[in-house]
């Protein structure tokens, strides 16, 4: 018999086995590829050769990229999954299931009766590539990653179902002071949660478990991680000597099916493919000429601030620092925005030290010449840097980059900053920053977008946005997540497009995304006339030419673009007149200390994770913290409806007014249990029931019912409520009382009055995914509470036929159930017109939270309410509100309550000078696709300003934080220009 050989073309890998008739393994070789698999495929078989020339072999191909090149040379191919078994029932014959992770893919397989798989679709989140990305960020290598997350103490949440929100999650962490090894233990965490909760989808993980594929066989503190939430023992936990390249040995072992060949043919053959390409879908060149590209620079170029010389300058300076999420900026000014010195570096997960050093830097080059009268900081971290030197002022990051746009251009309309991992867009009116986007979720549109590209491909990001500015068949690579991306990019590499045609299709891309997926533009006069744009991601001039051509008119980019939030942050130091700045001396800067200890506040059931940063003198700054009792100050007690509501609810548990004989009937605390309780509540005790709800959410409740849910795109609300029936089997409850409700209560404000269809249907998925519910009574009848004239009846006769009680004892209870519910919903009105009479005798804003009944839940909403009213803020929510205006045709089908009660508030604060809508969206909410393009256009047609916060089980604050603030400043500034034009109005 030959030998075999198997090739495992992966996304970012080539591995390549070679077997005897036994099977034994002779070679085996694991490298990586940059994209040009069949290249690589092909170098390594010619360093075999002088082995294998003249001899007769069987050779397979397999992989996630395998299938072109084995088209293109005309080798067999075996799928994957196939591949990996064969070699799994060949060396590990009783594995019930296989955990594969790989550069962009992860599976789980499962054995026993049908093989059965499961794989990432559209994210790569919790893949290698994932963990290449974060180590990145952290600026060590993949192995000193891994080294670092052996030493950990704490694990934070982290998401992994995206690189770009384990970025928003991490960064703050680092910021805040949290250490490295913690960080990297939780990438980890992330990485396993993403695996368990997205691949399983509600099918459990037991029984001896085989480990295959790179991170796997490479990370020491992954594999610990995957052992310790699966909770298995080394007789369970299979770590294959040769895991990396168990696709490859299955590939040789499937070669034994198909026919032999002269190895020199083969090789022959797969280094002809190597030329092989397609046709690829190209676009106009960014420049036709140099001539053009040089009169573009010329244009930007002129815009930049004074020359000044820090070595021959003398008189007063002011200091700005951006603390931004990846990077730190510096900008040292003179009066009239000259700048004196400037800094722009990566902060290396450490921004303290980075701007000790820059002040010893500063104050050096100073000497006894310059006076250092004011200095601002902004950013992410924001509040460790003030803290730590002692800065004059903070300011929100929004305020800071229309300070600097104004600078260049007085009349800006309009502020684009695309950044490292965010994309910031602010519009200005009459002077102040109105509506403000954010990348929610995806970062496809930012800078860090082409990093990864450029360092993928082997190039820095400055030489490789070059290659794109005279490429003259740009790729279309469409507008997607990176991922997507990255297929599109190897796809393009195999079809013959040019590293420069592709770095000018990033850079086009990247324009698309921001200008159709964040700002949602239809047309450039959505944006406005007088548009600046910054960020480093600008810098980039393929970038800006696309920017450019994509709008069809010429914007402002200063010339430091990059630095544009310190350099605002500088004129906001300089405007606040200070005789002497407070900011530590070069003196101070000697005796400077900084240590960070994490640890978990338990004050509440928020849990914060708090980071406690001591610099030297004792002086201590606490970071991660929701409200202010860590900080041993009393917790501000603002008005806050979302509260009063979830204890009144909360208080709904026990016998009531009945004697609890007929047993415990379990009630699940989430979804439209937060609408419904009290009816529900008063219906079981006048039965004679006790009414025993499920515990509060927490995130452990999340990770009890995690293994059973199917989908990992459902909103965050829904996958809570798998531990909730868990925890209530574990109780012991007679039965679980859970209804499917198609219609919430009609109450005529809009075209129908559906609940959504999560909201609806969600008790039968539970009752489908969640092997615990056979061991209790598990009710999960349809029922219709807005049918009042019929709903006693057939309620009524389910009672009888599950509980035998008499039809006529149901019907009374019914009654005083709607009772007790119209009393609910009169407390909640009542209570928030007290709210807002509270605010107006104090002189206090209200916010309108706007969001649906359960986003009162604390690990939901992630103690947003807290930080509103920590800010000054009275609270209140839409229903509250709703009943006060009519029915109103909207411009989409208004068809659900809980959107249509969110339309009504949003009218009632269009006419109410004091109040502002703060929209609560849950990630992943189908619904909510349509509602927040509706709920902006009422509020922004009234002349109000429309923020929207996302929420999902991450409970990292940093981005709420910005745009609450935002929204204060863009308050602040409106009365204002309010009162400046009353004031102009009475001069005669």
């Amino acid at each position: 018999m030959s030998l075999r050989i198997g090739i495992d073309i992966g996304s970012t890998t080539v591995k390549v086995v070679v077997l005897d008739e036994q099977n034994k393994l002779l070679f085996r070789s694991y490298e990586r590829h940059y994209s040009k698999a069949r290249e690589r495929a092909a170098e390594t078989l010619r360093s075999i050769s002088d082995k294998l020339a003249g001899q007769q072999v069987r050779m397979v191909i397999t992989g996630s990229a395998g299938l072109g090149v084995a088209k293109a040379a005309d080798i067999d191919f075996v799928q994957e999954v196939y591949a990996t078994a064969a070699a799994v029932n060949q060396y590990i014959p009783d594995t019930d299931a296989v955990i594969e992770l790989g550069g962009e893919d992860a599976k789980i397989i499962f054995f026993g009766g049908a093989l059965e798989e499961r794989m990432n679709g559209s994210c790569a989140g919790g893949t290698g590539a994932f963990i290449d990305q974060m180590a990145t960020l952290m600026n060590v290598t993949v192995t000193e990653l891994d080294a670092l997350s052996l030493k950990h103490e704490k694990i934070y949440p982290i998401a992994s179902r995206c690189g770009v929100f384990a970025k928003s999650d991490i960064q703050p962490i680092l910021n805040q002071g949290g250490r490295k090894e913690d960080v990297a233990a939780s990438i980890f965490q992330a990485v396993v949660d993403q695996t368990v909760a997205g691949l399983t989808q509600g099918r459990e993980l037991k029984g001896k478990i085989v480990f295959l594929g790179g991170p796997l066989h490479f990370l020491m503190g992954l594999r610990q991680r995957f052992i310790e939430t699966l909770k298995l023992d080394s007789e369970h936990a299979i770590f294959p000597e040769d895991g990396d390249c168990f696709a490859g040995i299955g590939a040789a072992l499937c070669a034994s099916d198909y026919g032999e060949q002269l190895f020199d043919d083969v090789l022959d053959r797969l280094e002809r493919s190597v030329d092989n390409v397609g046709l690829v879908d190209t676009m106009p060149p960014l420049f036709e000429s140099k001539a053009d590209y040089e009169a573009f620079t010329a244009r930007h170029n002129a815009m930049h601030p004074p020359e000044a010389d820090i070595h021959t300058y003398t008189g007063d300076a002011w200091l700005g620092i951006d603390a931004g999420s990846t990077t730190t900026k510096m900008a040292l000014i003179t009066a009239d925005g000259g700048l004196l010195y400037t800094y722009y570096h990566s902060n290396l997960g450490n921004p303290v030290a980075i701007v000790l050093d820059q002040l010893k830097e500063i104050y050096q080059l100073c000497g006894d010449r310059i006076t250092i009268r004011g200095a601002a900081v902004t950013g992410y971290g924001e509040e460790l840097i003030k803290n730590a030197f002692n800065c004059d002022a903070g300011l929100v990051e929004t305020v800071a980059h229309y300070k600097a746009a104004a600078h260049f251009n007085p009349d800006v309309d309009f502020i684009i900053d695309i950044g490292g991992q965010d994309m910031k867009c602010f519009k200005i009116r009459n002077g102040a920053v109105d509506s403000i986007m954010l990348n929610e979720a995806c970062s496809s549109g930012c800078g860090s977008f082409i990093e990864t590209f450029a360092k993928a491909l082997g190039y820095s990001i400055a030489d490789f946005a070059k290659l794109g500015l005279f490429a003259r068949h740009p790729v279309n690579l469409g507008s997607r997540c990176t991922v997507f991306m990255n297929s599109s990019v190897k796809q393009a590499q195999k079809d013959g497009a040019s590293v420069e045609d592709i770095s000018a299709g990033l850079s086009i891309s990247i324009v698309k995304n921001a200008v159709y997926k964040v700002i949602r533009a239809a047309n450039a006069d959505d944006l406005g006339q007088h548009i600046v744009v910054q960020g480093g991601t600008f810098h980039n001039d393929a970038v800006l030419r696309a920017f450019e051509l994509e709008l069809g008119r010429n914007v402002t980019r200063p010339t430091i673009a990059g630095i544009m939030g310190a350099f605002g942050a500088a004129l906001f130091a300089r405007d606040l007149h200070r005789e002497k700045s407070t900011i530590l001396t070069a003196e101070d800067l000697k005796t400077f200390s900084h240590t960070a200890k994490p640890t978990t506040c338990n004050l509440c059931t928020n849990h914060c994770s708090l980071t406690v940063n001591t610099f030297d003198g004792g002086r201590r700054f606490v970071s991660g913290n929701r409200c202010s009792r860590p900080l041993g100050k009393a917790k501000v007690e603002n008005p806050d409806l979302m509260v009063y509501k979830y204890k009144k609810l909360r208080a709904l548990e026990g016998k009531g007014s009945g004697s609890g004989v007929r047993g415990k009937m379990g009630i699940p605390f989430g979804l439209n249990m937060y609408e419904n309780l009290p009816f529900w509540f008063e219906f079981f005790t006048r039965l004679n029931f006790e009414v025993v709800l499920s515990p509060e959410s927490s995130r452990k409740l999340y990770l009890k019912g995690q293994h059973t849910i199917p989908s990992d795109t459902v909103c965050y609300p829904a996958k809570l409520l798998h531990g909730h029936v868990e925890a209530l089997v574990d109780e012991g409850v007679d039965a679980i009382w859970y209804p499917c409700m198609s219609y919430n209560n009609d109450e005529g404000i809009g075209d129908n009055h559906y609940n959504c269809p999560v909201v609806a249907y969600y008790p039968e998925l539970l009752a489908a995914n969640v092997p615990a519910l056979k061991q209790v009574k598990y009710l999960d009848p349809y029922v219709g509470l807005w049918r009042h004239k019929d709903f006693g009846k057939r309620i009524a006769h389910l009672m009888q036929a599950e509980f035998s009680i008499p039809k006529r004892e149901t019907e009374r209870a019914v009654k005083a159930a709607y009772e007790a519910y119209d009393a609910y919903v009169h407390d909640v009105r009542e209570t928030g017109k007290k709210y807002i009479e509270y605010a107006r005798e104090h002189h206090m804003p209200i916010i309108v939270a706007c969001g649906r009944p359960y986003h009162i839940d604390p690990e939901i909403n992630h103690g947003i309410n807290d930080l509103i009213t920590s800010f000054g803020f009275v609270l209140v929510t839409e229903d509250a509100l709703s009943y006060l205006e009519g029915y109103a045709p909207r411009k989409v089908l208004n068809q659900w309550t809980f959107q249509s009660r969110m339309y009504n508030a949003a009218r009632y604060v269009c006419t109410q000078p004091d109040m502002q809508v703060v929209q609560l969206v849950s990630f992943g909410c189908g619904t909510d696709a349509i509602t927040t393009d509706e709920l902006r256009d009422i509020l922004e047609k009234g002349g109000k300003l429309y923020t929207q916060l996302k929420i999902d089980d991450i409970s990292n604050l940093g981005a709420v934080t910005i745009r609450i603030r935002s929204l204060m400043a863009a308050m602040e500034a409106r009365s204002l220009s309010f009162e400046k034009e009353s004031d102009q109005r009475k001069l005669p």
